[in-house]
């Protein structure tokens, strides 16, 4: 019999409980076992840190007894030139002791409330702030705030090596803490205020105090002298304020700030001490008593080093480091001594001298060959080359022409417009002599420096695309940059020396990437490698086609009638001029404020820069871009004697482009059936070329092109009576954009429309030889406004209103003049029309020994030198003349230099 379902499964059930094996019971938390474990730890913890603090002590005061009257530092570090040869030692001490009472109040508490503001409660080593500096490093995630105390300054200061060890900050905390049993806290600061370093050499605060303000009376120092040495010690090379003055104001408000808030001064002595501290100038520098070489090049060395090394300056001068470097000792002696010569700047009204920068460095590998840091460089003094000035036209390549020529769209024969021309509010205008041209190549416009073209192209290809150029090549440009005026190197920030020659490096290397460096190894006094340079991944900056473009339109700038032709030495040389006007307001006068020559050659770039380091009405360059471009070539010149002759690489797709041929047989005469000018010449071999007619009227001061076409004549009748008008002709190859030379140049003046003569006229029905009845009898019975006609024959051969010659007297090179008797001097003699104008005589010569034919409907044919050969056939009305004019016609094709451009050689 089956047992119900609900008995097998209750049985089954039963039968499984007591198969499951039986689960420990959990242990209950014990508060008593943690407090036995929180006591045993917590008294080795305090047991270690006695001990601890007792090996600490022990260690401190044993160093502090071993070397309680000497310094303990390394050997001074050595720096060598590029072929290894050891150039200077490092170890300089400028130190002047003075006792803490002679130390102004205020001074010693701006240096606790900046550097240590828990000093007068901590035994040495201040856990508190330890501890305050560690948790801003976990948020950052980076060390931004150091715990060292002023006691620990000192300790490391005085007694320790400057080399870094892992034992060094733990030695460091026990001389502290055992220097604060042995000397009061008075006795501290006054020995930490005498060894402390503030940079350039000088240690202690006495020293400071004389270098940077001229004060050997500490009493003497105000509030924004003390506030700016309190924040020196923290970075003495990146905070003196001969050597970063933006830098050092901005770290003296930060003091200023910390004063105020600890109550040492009121927020208006604040405000006060700023606005004198915006006035500084640093004092005459002291003849140094020992003579450092190459003071320029050996700062941007410790410069550098402190970057790439991570190690302090004063780390650096004392740790017995092995510094080897990029220095070419001959180029540097060439620019120290061409910089010490008064004759390569202009001569200033008083003491404040020309200043000048220079840098030269090595594209192909970026070794800074040598370093001008200006006249009279001082040891750590403001290196120039490192200074930022306005760039003015040497900046039109990176903002206008490279950008330009990098879209594939432009290139150096392509048409640029040079016209006068406002875009919006902003008016730019060409400072050649000759202005404003039209039709201009970019090869000519970089040439000449030309504005108005240049502002035109970047209007062109647009403002962003110049930007992102110019930061492709390193330069990042204010928001207040972005107009149309960084085309002409109108900057909000200006550029260093430094970037230019970066800049002008990546043309010269091709398109490729400069990294300029001066070091290329450190050793530490064992021998072992702080820092090895390891050059980066060359990148293609720009195309290599763009680079070659750039370089040859800049070797023209070189060439005669370029503005940069005194930069010119026997090697192949591109570069690019620059000036800056003054920018005083209320001075009317054309003198400059910067003046540049940034160049290369196949193996080095440089920068040259001159000007005051403060313009004002009587410190302006009267001078231009002539001066620098001569630096230039008397400093490469000789630095690069000896050196092989090479040439600039040139790429195997780059465009090979012949300009369109010259026009010839070009004709303008004046038609009088057509009533307008028939302009002709002749067709050239090339059947593609198009031709660019251009005019302009004698008065203005551009030409403007009047049509293109494919034909080989063409007809002007927007002209006007009695005004005289100047044509040329260029053949023009469109598919790139290329115009050829321009032909000759011919003016003509436009005659006043001829009235029909009576025989031409329809005869009227009474045209016979009977009298007309409607005369009044009587000439007197006339209306009074029409007066009687002079029917008399004209009896004197000179009146212009005869239709005769103008003119009279004797000139002995004038000459006779047909009928009208002697022209004087040659000069313009009647305009009626059918009269000829005076003319100097066949074999007469000079600018004043003939006129220019004004008589209307006659045509003067401008040769490329100026003077005028003769006139073509006039209409009827009158005759041709009979002698050649040679006088100079204004021409529109002069090259023109920047500012200065009279002395150029003029060009057809």
């Amino acid at each position: 019999m089956t047992e119900p379902r609900s008995a097998r499964t209750g049985s089954s059930e039963r039968g499984s409980k007591k198969s499951a094996p039986k689960k420990k019971p959990k242990k209950k938390f014990s508060v008593k076992r943690m407090m036995i474990w929180m006591f045993f730890t917590g008294a080795v913890a305090i047991v270690c840190a006695i001990i601890g603090y007792l090996l600490i002590a022990l260690n401190g005061e044993r160093i502090l007894a071993a070397n309680q009257d000497e310094f303990v530092f390394a050997e001074a570090s050595t720096i060598y030139d590029a072929n290894g040869n050891e150039i200077t030692k490092l170890y300089r001490e400028n130190r002047e002791y003075v006792e803490f009472s002679k130390i102004p109040k205020l001074l010693r508490d701006a240096f606790v409330a900046t550097e240590d503001k828990r000093f007068y409660e901590h035994n040495g080593v201040d856990f508190f702030a330890i501890g305050r500096a560690l948790v801003k490093d976990v948020i950052a995630r980076s060390a931004v705030e150091g715990g060292s105390t002023i006691t620990q300054q000192l300790a490391k200061n005085m007694f320790l090596s400057h080399e870094k060890t892992f034992f060094r900050k733990a030695s460091e905390a026990s001389i502290a803490v055992a220097l604060e049993n042995k000397k009061s806290k008075d006795q501290i600061l006054e020995m930490y205020l005498n060894r402390i370093y503030f940079g350039k050499t000088a240690y202690g605060i006495q020293a400071a105090s004389e270098l940077y303000f001229g004060k050997e009376n500490l009493e003497a120092l105000k509030i924004w002298e003390i506030a700016t040495l309190a924040g020196m010690p923290k970075a003495p090379s990146r905070y003196n304020p001969i050597s970063n003055p933006e830098k050092s104001q901005e770290r003296m408000a930060v003091v200023l700030s910390l004063m105020v808030e600890q109550g040492l001064i009121t927020q208006a002595e604040a405000d006060e001490a700023k606005a004198e501290a915006a006035k500084y100038e640093p004092p005459a520098a002291k003849e140094e008593k020992v003579a450092q070489p190459y003071p320029a090049f050996i700062d941007y060395v410790i410069n550098e080093a402190e970057r790439v090394s991570g190690l302090t300056e004063e780390q650096l001068r004392l740790g017995g480091y092995k510094i080897y470097t990029t220095l070419n000792t001959k180029a540097q002696q060439i620019v120290e001594k061409e910089f010490a010569d008064p004759s390569n700047f202009e001569e200033s009204v008083d003491d404040q001298i020309v200043q000048g920068a220079m840098i030269i460095i090595d594209h192909r590998s970026g070794e800074v060959q040598a370093i001008g840091g200006g006249r009279d460089y001082q040891i750590k003094g403001t290196n120039r080359v490192l200074d930022t000035r306005q760039p003015g036209s040497a900046f039109k390549p990176i903002t206008v022409y490279g950008p330009a020529l990098e879209t594939g769209e432009w290139f150096p024969w392509s048409t640029l417009r040079d016209d006068k021309k406002c875009y919006g509010d902003y008016c730019p205008t060409d400072s050649n002599r000759v202005k404003y041209i039209g039709p201009v190549s970019m090869e000519q416009s970089i040439k000449e420096s030309r504005n108005a073209s240049a502002v035109w192209l970047l209007n062109e290809i647009g403002i962003q695309r110049g930007l992102d150029f110019a930061k492709t090549l390193g330069f990042n440009l204010a928001p207040e940059d972005r107009n149309l005026a960084v085309a002409l190197g109108g900057l909000y920030n200006g550029v260093t020396p430094m970037q230019m020659a970066t800049a002008y490096g990546v043309f010269a290397n091709g398109g490729k990437s400069v990294d300029p460096h001066a070091i290329t190894r450190i050793e530490t006094r064992g021998g072992g490698t702080e820092y090895e340079y390891k050059a980066p991944r060359s990148k293609q900056l720009i195309e290599p086609e763009t680079a070659y473009y750039m370089t040859d339109m800049l070797q023209s700038v070189v060439e005669k009638g370029g503005t940069g032709t005194r930069a010119r030495i026997d090697r192949p040389v591109a570069g690019k001029t620059g000036t800056t006007q003054h920018g005083v307001p209320g001075l009317v006068s054309s003198g400059n404020r910067d003046a540049w020559f940034v160049g290369y050659t196949p193996e080095w770039s440089a920068a040259v820069w001159m000007g005051y380091v403060r313009t004002d009405a009587q410190h302006v360059l009267k001078q231009s871009s002539a001066m620098s471009a001569a630096m230039f070539g008397k400093v490469m010149g000789q630095a690069m004697e000896g050196m092989p002759v090479t040439s600039f690489d040139k790429p195997s797709n780059v465009k090979e482009v012949e300009q369109p041929p010259r026009v010839g047989g070009f004709s303008v005469k004046w038609s009088e059936d057509q009533m307008g000018v028939q302009i002709s010449w002749s067709r050239q071999s090339d059947q593609n070329l198009l031709y660019n007619v251009y005019r302009k009227e004698s008065s203005e001061s551009q030409y403007t092109l009047i049509t293109q076409t494919s034909d080989t004549s063409v007809l002007d009748q927007g002209v006007m009576a009695n005004k005289t008008y100047v044509y040329y002709v260029v053949s023009y190859n469109s598919d790139m954009g290329l115009e050829g030379e321009e032909s000759t140049k011919v003016s003509i003046t436009v005659p006043e429309p001829t009235m029909e003569s009576p025989s031409d006229l329809d005869e009227p029905e009474n045209m016979g030889n009977e009298p007309i009845d409607d005369l009044p009898e009587n000439i007197e019975d006339l209306p009074d406004n029409i007066s009687e006609p002079d029917l008399s024959e004209p009896t004197d051969a000179n009146d212009p209103a005869a239709g005769g010659n103008a003119g009279g007297g004797t000139n002995s090179a004038g000459g006779t003049n047909g009928n009208g008797g002697n022209n004087t001097s040659g000069s313009t003699g009647g305009e009626s029309t059918g009269g000829d104008t005076g003319a100097g005589a066949n074999g007469s010569t000079g600018d004043n020994a003939g006129g220019t034919s004004t008589r209307p409907g006659s045509t003067t044919v401008e040769e490329p030198d100026g003077s005028a050969n003769g006139t073509e056939t006039p209409p009827s009305g009158g005759s041709k003349p009979t002698s050649r004019s040679s006088q100079n016609v204004p021409k529109v094709d002069v090259n023109q230099g920047e500012n200065n451009a009279a002395a150029n050689a003029v060009q057809p």
